[in-house]
Parts: structure tokens; C-alpha cells; sequence
């Protein structure tokens, strides 16, 4: 009898194990898809982490998702948004690591908040003594209507961008800011007192951020004795000598730069150094 009783059991439980895998093997795709995205920002980057609902012509912001009551920013697993780098949000500042985003939705005015726990399910565990920010905006009307919800980054620049949560007839526009400028250029001017400096690079940050031009001129003079027969270089030390009004020496390093760039038949800087001759006003 006892025989019995445990084949018994190892028959379910074979059974069951054999369900399982079976199961694991299938693929039944999600309601509400997943989206994972990732912008670098700053010296940094910020990536998302949501799953994306549709509205399936229901109204959803004030009716699915109430006004006044704490929502995932997004279906499943709360939203995660992660740092690399500290950045302000909206003026006010965060650090960097892995945060919940939940959001209260209202008609005139929503509230955002991120959230320590970056690990759970939807907001049903949200625990307002674990938010590291909390701060209000002002949601704006969509001229169309968004069938599926989007988080989204626009407008980045080296130092701000937005990031955009749109759905339905709603948007959110958040406002980040972070330093580079000064940063970049402790970072130079650290890098300098190094054995392997790194001229080219830094001139040209210098050059594109009008900054030292003087210093950036000597940091890509040195990088062209480094790699004389480098067409990348003479452009970039034409464009520094054409920018502190030294014409003449700005069409010798074009000139040179062409005839190099032409010599590997590389287009690009073909262009580029052209470019340079015009300006500096050769025909």
C-alpha cells in the first residue's frame, strides 16, 4: 500500500514538473508590451524601465487612472528610471541610482515622485516614507490623442533635456538639468598633468565651447607634431587658427589637410577642410 502511495506521488509530481516546463516554453506576449530606453545625458546616462498600456478607447487619465490616487506611471511593475549621474529634475536635485517613478494624476496639477523601492508591483506596496523626491508640475493638453503610453526623451542638449510622459490627451514634461562645462574642463586640466595628455581632444572641446582658444591652439599644435600626416588634425587645426584670425596659416593647414584627406580618399574630411578654405575666403 505504501508502494503505491509513493509511486503515486512521484507520477503528480513528474506530471506537474513535466506542466511546468511545458509551460516556461510557451511565449504568450504581455497586455501592456514592455519598453526598456536609455539617453546619455550629461556625463551619465538615464534609462526606463515600463511597460506601455493602451487606452483600448477607454478614458484613462481621470477615469482608469483616478485623479488624487498614486499610479505605477505605467502597468505591471512600477516604472524604474535609473542614474549614472546626479542631474536636477524640475529644479530639484537627485542622486544618482535606481528609483520606483510613480505619479498622482489631477486635471490641473500632477504630482511626481521617485521612489527608493525600485522593485515592486505596481502600487499596491508604495510606501510614501521610502520617496527620495516628490515635487508638482503642470500636465498640458496634446493636440492628438496618444494610443499608447510613451515615456520619451527631446530636445537633449550637453546640459538639459526633457523627458516626456504622453498618453491619451496628457502630457508631462519634466525639465533635467546636469553640469558638464566646468566639469569637463577640471577634468582637462587634471588630465594635462598626466603623462599621456589628451591635446586633440581637449582642443577641440575647448574650440567648441569658445573657451582658451589660445591654450587650444598650442594643445592641437602639439598633437599635430604627434601625428603630422593626420588630415583630421589639420582641419581641426585650420578651424582654431581661422577662429583666432589667422588666415593665412588656417588655408596652409586646410590645404594640407585636403591634400592628405584626398591622398586616404576620405570624403568626409575632403569636405571638411573645403569647407575651411571657403570660409577663410579661397575660391
Amino acid at each position: 500500500m505504501k508502494t503505491r502511495s509513493i509511486l503515486y506521488v512521484i507520477l503528480v509530481l513528474t506530471a506537474t514538473q513535466q506542466m511546468q516546463a511545458q509551460e516556461l516554453k510557451l511565449k504568450i506576449p504581455a497586455a501592456s508590451r514592455g519598453q526598456r530606453i536609455e539617453q546619455d545625458f550629461g556625463l551619465g546616462t538615464i534609462s526606463v524601465n515600463y511597460f506601455r498600456p493602451n487606452t483600448k478607447g477607454r478614458k484613462i487619465i481621470g477615469g482608469m487612472e483616478p485623479y488624487g490616487i498614486v499610479w505605477r506611471t505605467g502597468a505591471n511593475n512600477a516604472t524604474i528610471i535609473k542614474l549614472t549621474d546626479t542631474v536636477t529634475i524640475e529644479g530639484h536635485l537627485i542622486n544618482p541610482g535606481s528609483y520606483s517613478l510613480f505619479s498622482i494624476p489631477g486635471a490641473n496639477e500632477w504630482t511626481i515622485i521617485f521612489n527608493k523601492e525600485d522593485e515592486q508591483w505596481g502600487a499596491y506596496a508604495y510606501d510614501e516614507k521610502k520617496d527620495v523626491l516628490r515635487f508638482k508640475v503642470k500636465p498640458v493638453r496634446l493636440p492628438s490623442r496618444i494610443e499608447t503610453l510613451t515615456i520619451q526623451f527631446a530636445n537633449v542638449r550637453e546640459e538639459d533635456c526633457l523627458m516626456q510622459i504622453l498618453w491619451e490627451n496628457t502630457g508631462i514634461d519634466l525639465h533635467l538639468k546636469t553640469e558638464v562645462v566646468n566639469r569637463v574642463a577640471a577634468n582637462i586640466e587634471s588630465s594635462m598633468k598626466e603623462e599621456n595628455k589628451p591635446y586633440y581632444m581637449s582642443a577641440i572641446w575647448y574650440y567648441n565651447h569658445n573657451m582658451k582658444l589660445q591654450q587650444a591652439l598650442a594643445w592641437m599644435q602639439e598633437a599635430d607634431k604627434i601625428t603630422p600626416n593626420a588630415y583630421n588634425v589639420k582641419y581641426w587645426l585650420s578651424r582654431l587658427q581661422l577662429k583666432l584670425g589667422d588666415k593665412k596659416s588656417s588655408i596652409a593647414s586646410a590645404k594640407e589637410g585636403l591634400m592628405l584627406a584626398e591622398k586616404e580618399k576620405n570624403v568626409e574630411y575632403m569636405r571638411l577642410n573645403k569647407e575651411v578654405l571657403t570660409e577663410a575666403g579661397v575660391n
